[in-house]
């Protein structure tokens, strides 16, 4: 199966097309240019691969958590590349493809959620597959804790923000470098694709864990803070 994934949910831009046996892809820094960047990048990687977008079964996007424009940015346009071609839409959690993209097989993947809280989920690998051992969820570092003891890596940008971390959980290591690739959110989307697990354009929506994003002006006044 041929698959286009996106991913805009931290400041890099990811798109990849691919077969699960070859990818082509395009990775670029974007800062605040994810909208202006994604389709340019988009047309970029299915020329390269020598595919219309009629010629993928599905579409595949970063669903969250991350920054929250970004996410925006990227279902939004999983969905108009849907509707534009009639395809399903796989929406992957942000955190899982950060697990896929470590090459560790059991991860604690870390983003950092400004206002002093971190993005976190839980994952282990077995048989092939990727398994949710705790879901996403937004905490203060130091609430953070390990599904269970013994063996656990991290990964993801959570850990250069708050280095501090992973010696107070006994991690084996932590690579703050690993980000939510396009790559490692179209390989885990293209089980879901074949098992029938797409959605339609309508029903890809983003996966937010925080519902507050700001304190109230009352807040503010009386010194609190996120």
């Amino acid at each position: 199966m041929r698959i286009l994934a996106l991913d805009t949910s931290t400041e890099w831009c990811s798109v990849a097309a691919g077969d699960g046996t070859r990818w082509h892809a395009r990775d670029e820094r974007a800062g605040q240019t994810h909208s202006q960047r994604l389709l340019p990048m988009v047309r970029a990687v299915l020329a390269e691969a020598g595919w219309r977008l009629r010629d993928v079964d599905g579409i595949a996007f970063g669903a969250g958590p991350g920054s929250f424009t970004g996410i925006r940015i990227g279902c939004g346009a999983a969905q108009g590349l849907a509707l534009g071609s009639g395809r399903p839409v796989v929406p992957i959690p942000t955190l899982a493809a950060i697990a896929a993209a470590s090459g560790r097989r059991r991860v604690l993947a870390c983003l950092d959620a400004r206002m002093r809280e971190v993005y976190v989920a839980a994952y282990v690998r077995q048989d092939g597959d990727w398994q949710e051992l705790s879901a996403p969820a937004v905490l203060p570092p130091a609430a953070v804790t390990l599904p269970s003891e013994g063996g656990w890596y991290g990964a993801g940008g959570g850990f250069a923000a708050y280095p501090e971390l992973a010696l107070r959980l006994g991690l084996v290591a932590a690579d703050s470098a690993v980000r939510p690739g396009a790559v490692a959110v179209g390989r885990l989307a293209l089980p879901r694709l074949a098992a029938g697990a797409g959605v339609t354009a309508a029903d890809a929506l983003p996966l937010y864990v925080r519902h507050r994003v700001a304190l109230t002006a009352a807040e503010r006044a009386a010194g609190a803070v996120l």
